[in-house]
């Protein structure tokens, strides 16, 4: 009888949805990730719980919305006890492992002398095994990365290159007087390519596939801590992309600040966040090479994971997903990073090859990515998680009755973006008053905001009292 089939799961950072070959971007070199749509579904309009790290990462394994699992920031944390999926696929004989960056779990204050010390913390959320590797900024809290570096008489040029990027201080909202480069500073890191931290992790993951010998199906996360900034690919990989004219930001328009209410705060400490006065369309194209270069490789370790899988006879026993935990502005009006409720920074890719593949598929259909964690459980027959939110996805798959959505949301730093079909209605969270609105049909690189229309009044009261009202007036369960 053979086993239950194998799940693997890979997570980047920061990685836009629009940035692979197979989501329309000719310029981008990602012909793995291209494989598994061709042989998989693509899901095109996946928004992310929240436009940060912990908070999307918390919604991920918690199946919750923001407002219920409470995780806003990057300096809080899901609470050990909380249930999640991890937990429900090892209830269901899965072995659980975690390889890579995972960030669920506060770094700032831990007096941790090593990343491994905090594996108890993981290991209560649900995880079995456990590999974490840690930010891409490893300086304070050493690791398996920085271990290797030191090995191999690298970790000067790793510390000063860090250092030199001036990540201190509250990078995040805007007040970072210590920052030396701009955001849109593309430098290569001057490592050699397989000591750069994604591809180093990739490896880490291969050898970790071609090492497993036990009996129970396993469930494999496999986190990179790329394409997040800063732009930093070494010069072997942006060499690829030598003449290569990467695609342009969907908008260059500048948000009006005024005319966005509250909102306008948060959009104009990313434009500081993003040197949005001095970003060139040349600064942009720089960044916009490294960030691809970067996705390209990430894309070169998921090719690298199949064949280890096909080598061991499990590549057609085992479902592969790859996605990430939210997206990147990547020079989308003005702006770099994430944390805005533009889709730039809130869509983020998905792909879904089931075993021995199936024909190509892309489906429009919103979806959420609290989605995936409830799919996962499906494929795995695993138990259901208490207060989940989560849809599973297997009836797009499979051919089976899908569960079709009909609203997405996202939530940070006190904003939340509701999206239909047709609107995104962006509100602040304690006053409930609507910051911006934009009708995606008619204006799909949200540059014209209907929010102080006189003729969309109707379209905002309805939203409010249908969709946003209700939300935040039901408790958590």
């Amino acid at each position: 009888m053979r086993k239950s089939p194998n799940i693997l799961l890979v997570m980047a950072d920061q990685h836009r949805s629009d940035v692979m070959g197979c989501a329309g971007d000719p310029s981008a070199f990602t012909p793995n990730l291209d494989r598994l749509a061709g042989e998989g579904v693509r899901f095109s309009r996946v928004s992310c719980q929240g436009p940060l790290c912990m908070p999307a990462r918390a919604s991920f394994v918690t199946e919750r919305y923001v407002r219920d699992h409470g995780v806003y920031t990057n300096w809080a944390e899901v609470h050990p006890d909380s249930p999640t999926y991890l937990k429900a696929l090892r209830e269901a004989g899965y072995h659980t492992v975690q390889i890579g960056k995972a960030h669920l779990y506060r770094d700032e204050d831990v007096s941790a002398r090593h990343v491994d010390e905090l594996a108890p913390r993981l290991v209560a959320l649900g995880f079995a095994e456990v590999h974490e590797s840690g930010d891409k900024f490893c300086l304070e809290l050493p690791n398996a990365y920085t271990d290797m570096l030191r090995s191999r008489g690298l970790m000067d040029a790793y510390s000063k290159h860090v250092a030199d990027r001036s990540y201190q201080g509250d990078n995040e909202t805007g007040q970072n007087p210590t920052k030396r480069f701009p955001m849109w500073d593309s430098t290569p890191m001057p490592l050699p390519l397989d000591a750069y931290f994604d591809a180093w992790q990739g490896a880490q993951a291969v050898e970790w596939i071609e090492n497993y010998d036990r009996d129970e199906p396993f469930f494999a996360f496999v986190g990179f801590p790329g394409p997040h900034d800063p732009w930093d690919a070494p010069k072997e990989a942006v060499d690829r992309y030598t003449g290569v004219e990467t695609s342009r930001p969907r908008s260059t328009r500048r948000p009006d600040l005024d005319d966005t209410g509250t909102y306008g705060g948060l959009l104009r400490a990313f434009q500081y966040v993003s040197d949005s006065e001095t970003m060139t369309d040349d600064a942009v194209q720089g960044m916009r090479r490294a960030y691809s270069a970067n996705v390209s490789v990430i894309d070169d370790a998921v090719g690298r994971m199949m064949d280890a899988l096909d080598a061991k006879g499990e590549l057609e026993n085992t479902w592969i997903i790859y996605t990430s935990d939210h997206g990147e502005m990547a020079g989308d009006h003005g702006l770099m990073s994430k944390c805005v409720m533009y889709e730039g920074a809130v869509r983020v890719p998905l792909i879904v090859r089931p075993p021995e593949g199936r024909d190509p598929l892309v489906v429009d259909a919103l979806v959420e990515h609290l989605d995936v964690p409830a799919t996962l459980r499906e494929v795995a027959d695993a138990p259901p998680v208490h207060a989940s939110e989560g849809r599973s996805l297997l009836g797009y798959v499979n051919g089976g009755a899908p569960q079709p959505r009909t609203l997405s949301v996202s939530e940070n730093w006190g904003f939340a973006a509701f999206q239909t079909d047709r609107y995104k209605l962006v509100v602040d969270e304690d006053a409930l008053a609507p910051c911006q609105l934009f009708d995606l049909h008619a204006d799909p690189v949200e540059d014209r905001n209907l929010v102080r229309d006189p003729e969309c009044a109707p379209v905002v009261d309805e939203l409010m009292e249908t969709l946003v009202r209700p939300f935040f007036s039901t408790p958590p369960a």
